[in-house]
């Protein structure tokens, strides 16, 4: 279904585009209101939830293992199917989600060890900075330096990781790589702890990091509705593992009772209901049923020769 044509005005809907260039379903379009694209209200608050692992027939087609995600929600919104990622595995694509910058060869790998990234300062076309690393130096620009610029409010709701702005030693192994029973949480699915101009101030940091808990409560209120709500569940609630680590099945059955669970508290909200939009995203599609497919002869860069590992 394609998405319907629906002005997205600034600052938000400039500084998101879509916030992502994967597939996504945007559940705050329904073919009635952007039937009505001049008169559409500007958007205010984005919600975003991120999901992994998953390729597009075997979410969307007949037989998918998601069916509030693939019919219920389908139906309230467009599924927009001209949205690719930009690397593989996860981290690479998480990364260009907050801040632009492609691929390198210790992103492609989810950063086993959360290094920082090792450059000389130069840049090259569009913007990327050259080097190899983990955790980028705070000259690079990010989603989040720009949302802080312009005076609009954002947080990032990390399900099951307790500590505020929780992330590995500098340069020390990840320990996150793996799911544990009672602690779910992947560093590599929270972005922004891999830039310098967020970690390196911890209160700014823990002030906007969070533990998905606290979702609930700021969603009470708009007032307490950060402009964005940047969500993203554990390893076994994001369809990452199958079998999950305490038993659940995984994959995208335990990915739909998420949503089934907590994206009607999202629509129900106040913000929401004032002017929000929910976009649902895949990082990257994985398996037997892997779709490799790129957008417009993507090639590698000075970082990586290929997007991807293969």
């Amino acid at each position: 279904m394609k998405r319907a044509p629906r002005l997205l005005r600034p600052t938000l809907a400039a500084v998101l585009a879509l916030i992502a260039g994967l597939a996504a379903l945007d559940v705050g379009s329904t073919p009635a209101r952007a039937a009505t694209t001049a008169a559409s209200p500007a958007i205010g608050h984005v919600f975003v939830i991120n999901l992994e692992n998953k390729g597009f027939d075997e979410t969307w087609g007949p037989a998918s293992a998601a069916p509030y995600l693939s019919r219920t929600l389908r139906a309230q919104g467009n599924l927009l199917t001209n949205y690719y990622g930009i690397g593989h595995v996860s981290l690479d694509n998480y990364i260009a989600q907050i801040s632009g910058q492609g691929p390198n060869l210790v992103t492609q790998t989810d950063c086993q060890v959360f290094s920082d990234f090792l450059t000389l300062g130069i840049t090259f076309a569009p913007g990327q900075l050259l080097g190899q690393g983990c955790v980028y130096p705070k000259s690079v620009p990010t989603l989040p330096g720009q949302l802080d610029a312009a005076g609009v409010s954002w947080k990032g709701y990390m399900d099951d990781m307790g500590t505020p702005c929780r992330h590995p030693a500098l340069n020390s192994q990840d320990q996150t790589q793996s799911a544990k029973v009672g602690d779910q949480y992947a560093t590599r699915h929270n972005p922004f702890m891999y830039f310098h101009s967020i970690i390196d101030d911890p209160a700014y940091c823990a002030a906007h990091v969070v533990d998905y808990t606290r979702l609930a409560t700021d969603l009470q209120q708009v007032a307490t509705t950060p402009a964005l709500s940047y969500i993203t569940p554990d390893l076994c609630d994001d369809g990452h593992d199958a079998p999950c680590v305490d038993g659940r099945p995984g994959g995208l059955a335990s990915a739909d009772a998420w949503l089934q669970q907590q994206v009607p508290a999202i629509l129900a909200s106040p913000a929401y209901q004032q002017d929000g939009v929910l976009i649902i995203t895949f990082d990257e599609s994985d398996g037997p049923q892997a779709d490799a497919t790129s957008c417009c002869g993507e090639v590698g860069n000075l970082n990586s020769l290929l997007p991807g590992l293969t």
